[in-house]
């Protein structure tokens, strides 16, 4: 499952608290969001590369059993993710490049390193930055409107948030 935990990855990846909690998963939004979908640029290989960094995730943290019916629901719902998942491709994810098309910035290239969180094998972080320079400028013109956005948004201590159409639009780009 997915945790972003700073705007940068709301902007330009996915706004993660705009999901439900069941939909926070990356193979979910892969498998099963059309608009997950169309953003891959490359589509089948990171389907395929996300279903082997999940086995290989599994595996590490012994979690075969507890995934199963897991496993056993994506399979039913999306028959492309249970012909890959049979299979049984493992890869690391380590570092590499990505591309995907942000409703907003279009096509952008990011480069990625995934480290293992010290004591908690069942746990990853995904470092994503841009790899050109283009790429980082037009970034961080994304985040900055995220952000002024983000404080237009902020509702008055003791309220709940509403979740704006505008800000919905931004549909999930990547996992």
């Amino acid at each position: 499952d997915a945790l972003p935990i700073y705007r940068a990855a709301q902007a330009v990846l996915t706004d993660y608290s705009l999901l439900p909690p069941k939909e926070r998963n990356i193979l979910r939004l892969i498998f099963l969001n059309p608009r997950v979908r169309e953003a891959q640029p490359h589509w089948e290989s990171v389907a395929r590369f996300v279903v082997a960094a999940f086995r290989a995730d599994v595996a590490r943290s012994g979690a075969a059993k507890s995934i199963q019916a897991f496993v056993d629901e994506l399979g039913q719902l999306s028959p492309e993710f249970g012909a890959m998942w049979r299979a049984n491709d493992v890869r690391a994810n380590e570092e590499g490049t990505k591309e995907t098309r942000h409703p907003i910035l279009g096509l952008i290239e990011l480069e990625y390193s995934d480290f293992a969180v010290h004591g908690r094998p069942d746990l990853s972080l995904v470092i994503y930055t841009p790899a050109t320079d283009d790429g980082e400028k037009r970034v961080k013109a994304l985040i900055s409107r995220y952000t002024a956005d983000m404080k237009l948004d902020k509702p008055a201590r003791g309220t709940q948030r509403a979740k704006p159409e505008s800000r919905r639009q931004t549909a999930p780009a990547d996992s």
